[in-house]
């Protein structure tokens, strides 16, 4: 005997759980209600709260199921968004709206990435989850507010694709714009519920273009098999793209055709990047979203970022903690301090010299500095250390990218520091401070005098308040300011003199 449904809620399931929250209720009602004693009158009593739930949790399930609530029970459901500032007003985090594919089986775990990033009534959009997250209730005002996918069975295609989840998650970019499609809308932005964002960074980069256009935005996969088996010219979605409002109008009216046109593409972003080539529309790249279809340690990665404003990160849960020291869910947490403070730098690199000892240092500003005991050319310094591993092993070649291979040379093997503290106090510099985690097992390079960096074990940055970046910025220069005892440095950023050449 099958199993009645609604939508993909277990009626069993439900019933259950509907039956011990009714008895709880019932027995708090009872030690007050002390003059409704006899057996009958109890079971009566009983029948009609049973009764009364049944009617009400339905109606919140249907309303749920269409306009899907942040809880079944609880009042999380009204967004209190910041008012509309106008058509010609730059662009904000009103802006936007986002779409966050994500699993009722799995939220549990990954609702730690999105509360990092997600803003309770300033970020505008929804969590689409496959069935009702009883297990998550109550429904928290630290998440988005949640909507239940509609039902995809009615597509030929769902029953026959290799990975019928697909369909529901490219469905995601039509489901948002139904929900939120008002004329103060300019972005659509669409995430995995593993992704997490920068949000100022994602507003300065969406103001850059016009929202009025036609405009698909986002990156590839730094796999090259990931391309090639996809498209060299697809915004992967765990990376996080956007759309602009009349290319996502396209594509949610021509959502059903572009379904029926690609049935056996394997992923969802690849079905959306085959229908918004065919409205006439490419990618527009930002360097700054990424998949990390990587493994292990892109600490090599984050520390020589692309003069990008920094945007995303995914994938979180098959690499390493990016903290030493730190699980994954408190590593993305740290670095939300320095990013709260001053987004605009985030992993920002930045070259210069204590040219006494013949040390270079490498910033990557809200993560990490390194020392290397001989001068290297920003040149040779902005190709990440290849500490992380393949996604597919045995590709040729494996990266969208140049990197350096890691050697136990002490001349090249960096002594690393990693992100500590922020603070924005002192005068009209933002002060952060970055700590040895663990020495580097290597004796001094030999090359230029044995000058060991072994013994420093903190360094300090000052960066000017202001924000950093903008179209046709230089990476800012940098001067090894003092000496500050005998176990820490201190640099301070500043902007590159006209035709200054770092080194």
């Amino acid at each position: 005997m099958g199993i009645l449904q609604f939508g993909q809620f277990q009626l069993p399931y439900f019933m259950s759980f509907l039956n011990n929250f009714a008895s709880k209720t019932f027995n708090i009602i009872q030690q007050k209600v002390t003059y409704v004693s006899n057996t009958s009158s109890r079971r009566l009593f009983k029948s009609l709260a049973i009764s009364g739930l049944v009617l009400y949790i339905t109606y919140i399930l249907l309303s749920a199921h269409q306009c899907c609530h942040s809880s079944l029970f609880f009042t999380n459901s009204k967004q209190k968004w910041s008012p509309y500032a106008g058509p010609n007003s730059p662009t904000n985090v009103n802006h936007l709206v986002f779409g966050i594919a994500g699993s009722s089986n799995t939220w549990g775990h990954k609702k730690g990435y999105i509360e990092a990033w997600w803003k309770p009534n300033v970020t505008r959009g929804y969590l689409f989850l496959d069935r009702p997250p009883i297990e998550n209730l109550p429904w928290p005002s630290s998440s988005p507010a949640f909507r239940i996918s509609e039902d995809n069975s009615k597509y030929n295609a769902y029953h026959k694709h290799r990975m019928p989840f697909a369909i529901r998650m490219v469905r995601v970019i039509e489901e948002t714009f139904k929900a939120e499609n008002r004329g103060d809308i300019r972005w659509y932005v669409m995430a995995d519920d593993d992704t997490v964002l920068f949000i100022d960074n994602l507003v300065d980069v969406l103001s850059k273009y016009d929202h009025t256009k036609y405009f698909y935005i986002g990156t590839n996969s730094e796999c090259a098999l990931s391309n090639f088996y996809n498209s060299y010219e697809m915004a992967f979605g765990g990376a996080g793209y956007a759309l602009s409002y009349p290319l996502a109008q396209a594509v949610a009216k021509n959502m059903d055709l572009c379904i029926k046109r690609y049935p056996t593409l394997f992923g969802s972003d690849h079905m959306l990047q085959s229908c918004i080539a065919d409205l006439g529309v490419s990618l527009t790249g930002e360097k700054g979203f990424h998949q990390i279809d990587l493994h292990r340690d892109i600490s090599g990665l984050l520390s020589a970022h692309p003069q990008s404003p920094f945007l995303s990160l995914h994938h979180l849960d098959v690499v390493d903690p990016i903290f030493p020291s730190m699980d994954r869910h408190g590593s993305v947490n740290h670095l939300m301090k320095a990013a709260k403070v001053d987004s605009s730098r985030l992993l920002q690199q930045s070259i210069c010299y204590h040219k006494q000892n013949n040390w270079t240092f490498s910033i990557s500003w809200g993560y990490s500095t390194q020392i290397y005991e001989k001068i290297f050319p920003p040149s040779f310094l902005h190709r990440p250390l290849e500490t992380f591993a393949q996604w597919r092993k045995g590709a040729t070649p494996p990266y969208m990218f140049n990197t350096r291979f890691p050697l136990n040379d002490p001349c090249e093997a960096p002594h690393v520091f990693f992100f500590e503290s922020v603070n924005k106090t002192r005068g009209n510099h933002i002060f952060t401070s970055y700590a040895r985690k663990s020495p580097r097992g290597l004796p001094a390079c030999s090359l230029y005098g044995n000058h060991s960096a072994a013994g420093i074990s903190k360094i300090d940055v000052l960066s000017p308040l202001r924000s950093y970046g903008g179209a046709g910025s230089r990476r800012e220069c940098c001067d090894v300011v003092q000496l500050v005892g005998m176990n820490a440095m201190a640099v301070k950023l500043r902007a590159c003199k006209r035709d200054e050449i770092v080194g």
